[in-house]
């Protein structure tokens, strides 16, 4: 079992920057492709990032691309996300997530979530 713990959400205006953290426990998260996911009030969860178990590739959905960054330390344990430019639209419960998967599967299925840290981004 792997239970992930985000911190680092709040409220944050548009253009500003937050830094998301994900701090496993009980297994080591070497062995695990790393995720981040969000869901907006009356929206389906979505695909923010991902890092592969050496941290060396990273996939990001289209609107991330050039404003987040995914990283890893595997000797903490923990999961980042650094988010910069914001916008409202980003505002979201932020989930991470940890998969067994192999990269270049097509539907990878993730085994761990987070409760969840919430991002509000204001006009």
């Amino acid at each position: 079992q792997v239970q992930l713990v985000e911190s680092g959400g709040g409220l944050v205006q548009a253009g500003g920057s937050l830094r998301l953290s994900c701090s496993a426990f009980g297994r080591t998260i070497r062995t695990y492709i790393m995720g981040w996911f969000r869901q907006a009030p009356g929206k389906e969860r979505e695909f923010v990032a991902r890092v592969s178990r050496s941290g060396g590739y990273t996939t990001y959905a289209d609107s991330e691309k050039g404003r987040f960054v995914i990283s890893r330390d595997n000797a903490k344990n923990t999961l980042y996300l650094q988010m910069n430019s914001l916008k409202p639209d980003d505002t979201a419960v932020y989930y991470c997530a940890a998969s067994s998967s192999l990269w270049d599967s097509p539907h990878p299925k993730y085994d761990y979530w987070g409760q969840g840290t919430q991002v509000t981004v204001s006009p």
